[in-house]
């Protein structure tokens, strides 16, 4: 019977047959709990029981009337903050390592070599160095007679989010710098030569030339930065358990925290469909900006 068929039409055939088990997967771990995501954000539901209880937008009035949850989204923006120095940072060294420094291969792997450090160990190690006892940092600044700057940095409300988001610096600042590395090779030399010889300096270069020919790969990265941000969880869960008294919660330990420590798995799900709308909001007005800058 299949031989039969046109040689269109079994290739046809033979592509959806190879489709079906990844759509199936994709289905099952994709589709499928988005899907309960939403119905759940509608729904009251401790976690145990076998009845939900429908709460229709109930959930997402908590979620917008709750100071406290919001109060962690603003915890959130430090991290961002974090993230655009990062950015730059990243993006200065790149500028620094593409010329014909002496030694720059060494410089890139010691740059790059903490993003490819296990994030728990990167946890346990800035542990040592800002505890507030025997912290390398402390004690370094009580040798120099600045004992006044020795402070319980985990422990202080206005410093901790600022000490995590330094940590989250120092681990992704080598990824955006490799990043922005690769971008800048891809610039045309011929270009460049032509700025210089019209008599551009290296600073007009840089931002009249080189940085509009990377203006997409700034993007991607801006990109990655804010999902990050907004989707911080490791840090603080480890180091600081959103202390002191919710200091250091971000969005989603505090939505973590209101599915298994309080077993709320609707409002749990409102907040984080409301996390991914925000993130689109965001995400949709850097992107604006980013292509006003890139025309």
């Amino acid at each position: 019977m299949i031989n039969n068929l046109s040689y269109g039409l079994q290739k046809r055939i033979l592509i959806i047959l190879f489709l079906l088990v990844p759509l199936a997967l994709l289905a099952v771990f994709a589709l499928y709990p988005a899907v309960y995501l939403v119905y759940l954000s509608f729904m009251t539901w401790d976690g145990f029981s076998p009845e939900k209880t429908w709460a229709g937008l109930s959930n997402y009035k908590e979620v917008f009337s709750n100071k406290e949850i919001w109060q962690t989204f603003l915890h959130n923006l430090v991290y961002l903050l974090w993230g655009i120095i990062q950015n730059a940072l990243g993006l200065c060294f790149a500028l620094l390592l593409n010329s014909r420094l002496r030694g720059r291969n060494a410089y890139r792997v010691m740059l790059f070599m903490p993003y490819i450090m296990n994030g728990v160990a990167v946890a346990y190690m800035f542990n040592y160095v800002f505890n507030s006892e025997y912290g390398s940092l402390n004690t370094m600044l009580r040798s120099l007679g600045l004992d006044s700057l020795a402070i319980s940095w985990f422990g202080s409300p206005g410093a901790v989010n600022h000490v995590l988001g330094f940590i989250t610096l120092w681990k992704f600042m080598g990824l955006n710098m490799v990043i922005y590395l690769a971008a800048l090779q891809s610039v045309s030399s011929e270009i460049v030569e032509a700025s210089r010889i019209d008599g551009a300096n290296r600073w007009q270069t840089i931002i009249h030339v080189i940085l509009p020919n990377i203006t997409k790969v700034i993007e991607l990265n801006l990109f990655l930065t804010i999902i990050g941000t907004l989707e911080i969880f490791d840090l603080p869960f480890i180091l600081t358990k959103g202390g002191p008294l919710g200091a250091s919660d971000t969005f989603l330990t505090k939505t973590v925290d209101t599915a298994f420590h309080f077993n709320n798995f609707g409002m749990a799900s409102a907040m984080s469909l409301t996390l991914i709308a925000a993130v689109i909001v965001i995400l949709s007005i850097q992107r604006m900006v980013t292509r006003r800058w890139g025309n």
